[in-house]
């Protein structure tokens, strides 16, 4: 796996997104967005750390070998499907060396929020909900919750407490919106984990956006910031 894509904040850094792209994608396909963001005024505090994903055969797209968090068996996503559980896991170590490589720079881990798309999104609420640290956030587009049935021996139990954001086209073709829904759903009947109204408050914030496909919109990227402006404000 390559060295992660840096954006330094504009102004003094006391706050990081760590926030991993799609299957296929890199963190340069995400630097737009991460330049966008960190030039708002309310978040030139922020640096944002982009990694890449290793390539891996992915055997739903036939076993061609493209950047992935974790191979994807198949894009049914039955209850009963099979998913890579060591890929998963191997990634979620990666992610937790990078959270701690931040915090030992002098970062609170309330100052991190993780976050991703599709696959990365998947990734950031798996490690989100059972790392050790308690961040400041998380940010899940497009994503879902794997491997949900031994989620429950790993959580962590500050997970009820965090703030998280997942947003989903409703017109999502790859990864349908109800499969958003339900792992919402899902976190909050088996975990208790509060479903919100309001961006950035402790729990979940779900938001559907009408006519968005397997992509992000302005209206859902604002509504990011919205959440980082809340949850890893610039005063601090």
């Amino acid at each position: 796996m390559s060295a992660p894509l840096i954006v330094q904040a504009v102004k003094r850094h006391t706050a990081t997104v760590i926030f991993l792209h799609g299957l296929g994608d890199s963190g340069r396909g995400w630097l737009p967005v991460a330049q966008m963001l960190g030039n708002d005024p309310e978040l030139q505090h922020i640096k944002w750390i982009l990694p890449n994903a290793p390539t891996r055969a992915i055997t739903s797209n036939y076993g061609l070998e493209m950047p992935g968090w974790f191979d994807i068996y198949s894009f049914s996503f039955k209850e009963s499907g099979e998913e890579d559980r060591d890929g998963m896991l191997k990634t979620v170590e990666t992610l937790e060396t990078i959270i701690k490589d931040e915090i030992e720079t002098g970062v609170d881990p309330s100052r991190i929020v993780l976050g991703g798309f599709s696959q990365g999104g998947a990734m950031s609420l798996l490690t989100g909900l059972t790392s050790p640290f308690r961040l400041g956030g998380l940010v899940v587009l497009s994503g879902w919750l794997p491997i949900r049935n031994e989620i429950g021996k790993r959580l962590a139990s500050h997970a009820p407490s965090l703030p998280i954001f997942m947003g989903h086209g409703a017109s999502d073709p790859l990864v349908p919106c109800k499969i958003g829904k339900m792992s919402a759903e899902y976190l909050s009947k088996e975990f208790g984990i509060t479903l919100q109204e309001k961006v950035g408050e402790p729990g979940l914030k779900f938001e559907e956006y009408p006519g968005l496909v397997h992509s992000a919109s302005p209206e859902e990227l604002e509504d990011v910031a919205v959440f980082l402006r809340r949850v890893i404000p610039a005063s601090q």
